[in-house]
């Protein structure tokens, strides 16, 4: 009679609480976690900031527009940038869902593992696809003839192309080492797609541009260099800024070991994605050190932008024509 006795105390000392309580635990999971609240609140106004400027990016140049070796480039990229603050919303959005339902879905390293390899995807073909526009732009002022006369027709599509799978085929090299084998192998393929990725496509970018900047504005022959050009070397600064610390963290950490790790990498990523289509509208709309026009007018004057005379000269009879760039 003791032992019932003793058992059905206990039992309804643990579940009556339970009932009564459970506003009172959501109530202190938040004010636990208001700090955190207030950051991902944060986020997600960066990353909704974000989505509607790559938006008006891709409706610009994909419905108003006519098509050339740039807007290409830049159309992929604003669309992997939406891409991937949607993805960063969508998780911000769990986040938020998780604080007040006192509920901490980020403790299964299986769903950790999944959201970086998905993250890195959109990440790695943002960084892929700025580097591209920005090495065919470096071409198009180093070699005006071959660019003119000699460029494949449709570079820029295969170049997209090839990049969004190489994208694919690093997120699925994570993938397998990281979920499907010991942690040691994700260490080990981490290790080198960090680094080499930062050299080839987040170092090197950066180095050729500002290089062909102090050629263009302080070399024998001074040019001015264009719009297009401007902003492509601001956005391969902005890469440089805010992807030199997520290729730190996901070197040292792995990004998915710590949640405030991961978190700081999302900022990072929603930032660097957010910033492109400011770039855009802040060059295409300053004249004479001045911000005027709409935003369609500022994109206009980026990516509709004619050849200076001092390329022309460069490019012998017939092949100096006036064309956008």
């Amino acid at each position: 009679m003791v032992e019932n006795n003793t058992t059905n105390l206990s039992l309804n000392y643990m579940d009556s609480p339970y009932e009564d309580t459970e506003e009172d635990m959501q109530y202190w999971c938040i004010r636990d976690n208001y700090r955190m609240l207030i950051i991902l609140g944060v986020f997600i106004v960066v990353c909704l900031c974000g989505l509607v400027g790559n938006m008006v990016v891709v409706r610009f140049l994909g419905f108003h527009m006519k098509k050339n070796p740039f807007t290409v480039y830049v159309l992929n990229l604003a669309i992997a940038d939406f891409s991937l603050l949607l993805f960063i919303l969508v998780i911000l959005t769990l986040s938020v869902l998780s604080i007040v339902e006192c509920f901490n879905w980020y403790k299964y390293m299986v769903s950790r593992n999944i959201l970086m390899v998905v993250f890195m995807f959109w990440y790695l073909a943002s960084m892929y696809l700025l580097t591209a526009m920005s090495m065919e732009r470096c071409a198009s002022v180093l070699f005006p003839i071959w660019y003119r006369c000699r460029r494949p027709k449709h570079l820029s599509g295969i170049v997209c192309g090839v990049l969004w799978a190489l994208a694919g085929i690093f997120a699925s090299l994570v993938l397998v080492s990281c979920c499907f084998h010991l942690n040691t192998h994700c260490s080990k393929v981490l290790n080198v797609l960090s680094p080499l990725n930062f050299l080839i496509f987040c170092l090197f970018p950066l180095l050729s541009n500002v290089s062909m900047f102090i050629r263009l504005r302080y070399g024998s022959q001074r040019r001015h260099p264009g719009k297009l050009y401007v902003a492509v070397l601001l956005s391969v600064i902005f890469m440089f800024i805010f992807g030199l610390p997520l290729i730190i963290l996901i070197f040292i950490f792995h990004l998915a070991t710590y949640l405030t790790i991961l978190f700081i990498g999302y900022l990072l990523a929603s930032l660097n994605s957010s910033i492109n289509p400011v770039i855009y509208f802040l060059v295409g709309s300053c004249q004479k050190r001045r911000f005027q026009g709409s935003v369609k007018v500022a994109l206009r004057q980026v990516f509709e932008e004619k050849v200076t005379s001092e390329e022309q000269s460069h490019v012998p009879g017939d092949a100096a024509v006036e064309t956008t760039v």
